[in-house]
C-alpha cells in the first residue's frame, strides 16, 4: 500500500472511531430531585448543533459547519454522511436542526434546517431540505429544499431554527428575524418569513388550515409572528401543543407556547433592552394584541434546546421541560401547571459549557449537546447506574 493510501484508510478508520477526549466529562451531580451522573458518550464534535434519534438507538448528529454524522450509542462517530446541502456557515449560521420523519421506517426521510447560501453576494436564509438515508447510511439521496425562508438578506444573524413534527405530520419550522435592525421589523410583516414559526406538510406544501391561506399578501406558511430568534423547540406531550424558547436581547428570554394566528410581539414590545441599553420598540413589555410570554428570564440565559421528560429513568423530572443556555452554561429545568412555570431548577453550571441542545434518548436518558471547538455529546443517567 502506497504513503498516500495508507494515509487516507488511516483518516477514514480514525474518522469512524469513538472519539477519546482527556477533558471527558464523568461528573456526579445532586439536583433538586435525584443524584444524576453526566457522562461524555462522544466529543470531537464541530460545534454539534442538532440531534435526532434512529430507531436503533443511535444518533443523527449535525455540525454547525456543514456534516452530518451518525454516532452510536458506545461513542463511536462516523464518517461524515454525503449529499448534505451546501450551508452558509458564517457567524450563526451553518448546518443547524435534524429530523425523522414521523414514517422513517418505510420511507428513510430525513430532515435538516441550514443557512442557505443566496444568489447575490453575502445574503441566505434559512432553509429546510429532506433526503433519504440510503440503505448502508454513508449518504442522503434525492435530496431537495422543501422550504425557504423569504427574504433572503445580508445576515449572519438569528436564523432560528428548530424541526418539529406534530401528531398529525405536520412540521413546524422556527426562524429568526436575522438580527439586524434594518431587518427585525420584518418580524411583525405577514409578508416576510422573518421572526415567524412556520408550519408545512412533509412536502413542503402548506396545510389547509394554516391561520393566514386565504389572506391577501399574508405568505401562507406562517403559523405566529412577532419572535425574535427561537432556538428550542418540543411538542407538549400532554397537549400536542408546540412550545418554544427565543432569545430575547439584553434581557427577556422567553417561553411562548405558539398559537395560529396570534403575535408574539418582537420588536415592538420585550422584557429586554437593546445590547446599548437603549428600549426596544415602545420601550415596554406588553401591548394589547400581543401575547405575554408563559416565562421569561432577565438575565437572559442564552435559550436554546428544548425537550419534556416522560421517561421513569429519572422519576422526579417526569413532565418537566429541559432548557440549554448557552450564555450561563447550564441547564435549566421548569416545573409547570398546565402552561404555567411554578419552579425552576438550574444545573450542570460547573461543567462550564454551552449547551446547545437538550434531548430525551429512547433509553429514557437526558442527552446534551455542548456547543464547542470540541463538543460533546453528554449523557445523564441516575448515578450509580449503567
Amino acid at each position: 500500500m502506497g504513503r498516500t493510501a495508507a494515509l487516507m484508510t488511516a483518516t477514514t478508520l480514525a474518522a469512524c472511531l469513538s472519539v477519546t477526549d482527556a477533558s471527558a466529562v464523568d461528573k456526579v451531580f445532586k439536583t433538586e430531585k435525584a443524584m444524576v451522573s453526566v457522562k461524555t458518550v462522544a466529543s470531537g464534535l464541530s460545534h454539534p448543533w442538532g440531534l435526532a434519534f434512529l430507531p436503533d438507538g443511535r444518533m443523527l448528529v449535525t455540525e454547525k459547519d456543514g456534516r452530518l454524522r451518525i454516532v452510536a450509542p458506545d461513542g463511536t462517530v462516523s464518517a461524515p454522511v454525503k449529499g448534505v446541502p451546501k450551508v452558509d456557515d458564517r457567524g450563526q449560521g451553518g448546518l443547524l436542526d435534524v429530523a425523522l420523519d414521523p414514517e422513517f421506517a418505510q420511507n428513510r426521510f430525513v430532515y435538516l434546517s441550514f443557512s442557505e447560501p443566496g444568489t447575490e453576494d453575502g445574503t441566505n436564509s434559512t432553509a429546510v431540505a429532506r433526503g433519504v438515508l440510503n440503505a448502508d447510511e454513508t449518504a442522503l439521496t434525492d435530496v431537495r429544499v422543501i422550504f425557504s425562508q423569504k427574504p433572503k438578506v445580508e445576515s449572519r444573524m438569528h436564523y432560528g431554527s428548530r424541526l418539529v413534527f406534530d401528531r398529525q405530520g405536520h412540521l413546524y419550522v422556527t426562524l429568526g428575524e436575522r438580527s439586524l435592525e434594518q431587518f427585525r421589523t420584518q418580524a411583525q410583516d405577514l409578508d416576510s418569513h422573518l421572526g415567524k414559526v412556520v408550519r408545512i406538510n412533509r412536502d413542503g406544501s402548506v396545510p389547509a388550515d394554516n391561520p393566514f391561506v386565504n389572506q391577501s399578501g399574508a405568505l401562507p406558511e406562517i403559523w405566529s409572528y412577532g419572535h425574535r430568534n427561537i432556538q428550542g423547540a418540543a411538542l407538549n406531550p400532554q397537549t400536542g401543543a408546540l412550545w418554544i424558547n427565543e432569545h430575547g436581547p439584553r434581557g427577556g428570554d422567553e417561553v411562548n407556547v405558539p398559537e395560529p394566528g396570534k403575535n408574539y410581539g418582537w420588536p415592538v414590545v420585550s422584557y429586554g433592552v437593546n445590547y446599548n441599553g437603549t428600549p426596544i420598540g415602545t420601550g415596554k413589555s406588553s401591548a394589547p394584541g400581543m401575547e405575554e410570554p408563559v416565562y421569561q428570564w432577565t438575565p437572559v440565559i442564552g435559550s436554546s434546546g428544548m425537550t419534556f421528560y416522560t421517561a421513569d429513568t429519572l422519576p422526579g423530572w417526569k413532565g418537566s421541560l429541559f432548557n440549554g443556555g448557552l450564555a450561563t452554561k447550564e441547564v435549566v429545568r421548569l416545573e409547570l401547571d398546565g402552561n404555567k412555570v411554578k419552579h425552576e431548577e438550574r444545573m450542570f453550571r460547573d461543567l462550564g459549557k454551552r449547551i446547545r441542545q437538550v434531548s430525551q434518548g429512547p433509553d429514557g436518558a437526558l442527552y446534551l449537546l455542548t456547543d464547542e471547538n470540541r463538543g460533546e455529546i453528554l449523557r445523564v443517567t441516575p448515578a450509580g447506574k449503567p
